[in-house]
């Protein structure tokens, strides 16, 4: 059936779905998480109070606690969002890819991509990295050792693709040595940006495992 425009019908304005109140929440805990990140990098973790955190954050110390009981739990949230952002991310990325070599390139622009558009979120997982204790750690370095394996699982691939023989584990370490500190130096005028810093990282990190001198399987 039909409602004319004249109807009391048409004429009642249509109600906007409500926002859920946990995405205002998520949305609002983003927030104070940015902030957070600006103070432990400004004052380190050891120097930064809840009342500093709550002032860059623009709310009540009552309000912070609100949230988050310790500066404890901000850092826990800092390093759990960005690991689980990270590896969701190279899952997409890798999803369909087929050649070993082209995943370990995604692998490397996944990662400089997410931490050179946040290099104070990146200064702050590396100089705290050994602060959160008990659960909080835990989980974390959980999150840490799955990141590492992923790298590690790739670096097997190629090893079996091209009949290599390296040890995984230390190439994914110096990998990870070669990205994680490269804020400290990055200059976007004389590096480029993400891909193209990306794409020459790679190059010199593959031919580097390629010439390495462990022999090809097969070779006496």
């Amino acid at each position: 059936m039909s409602v004319s425009a004249s109807s009391p019908a048409a004429r009642r304005p249509r109600r906007r779905p409500a926002v859920p109140r946990e995405n205002r929440f998520d949305r609002r805990l983003a927030e104070i998480l940015a902030h957070a990140i600006e103070v432990f990098d400004e004052r380190g973790y050891q120097g930064a109070s809840m009342r500093d955190l709550s002032r860059a954050a623009g709310m009540s110390l009552a309000g912070l606690y609100y949230y988050f009981e310790s500066k404890e739990k901000l850092l826990y949230l800092i390093q759990r969002h960005t690991f689980a952002t990270i590896l969701e991310r190279l899952r997409r990325r890798l999803a369909g890819v087929v050649d070993p070599e082209a995943k370990i390139r995604l692998f490397i622009r996944n990662h400089l991509e997410y931490f050179l558009a946040d290099q104070k979120a990146m200064k702050v997982l590396s100089h705290e990295d050994e602060v959160l204790k008990n659960t909080y750690g835990a989980e974390i370095a959980g999150m840490k050792r799955e990141y590492v394996r992923a790298c590690v699982d790739l670096l097997e691939q190629l090893k079996r693709a091209r009949g290599l023989e390296f040890s995984s584990r230390t190439a994914a370490l110096s990998l990870f040595g070669m990205m994680n500190w490269i804020y400290t130096w990055y200059n976007p005028r004389k590096d480029g940006g993400a891909e193209e810093l990306a794409r020459s990282m790679a190059e010199i990190f593959l031919y580097g495992i390629s010439a390495s001198p462990g022999k090809r399987k097969g070779q006496g």
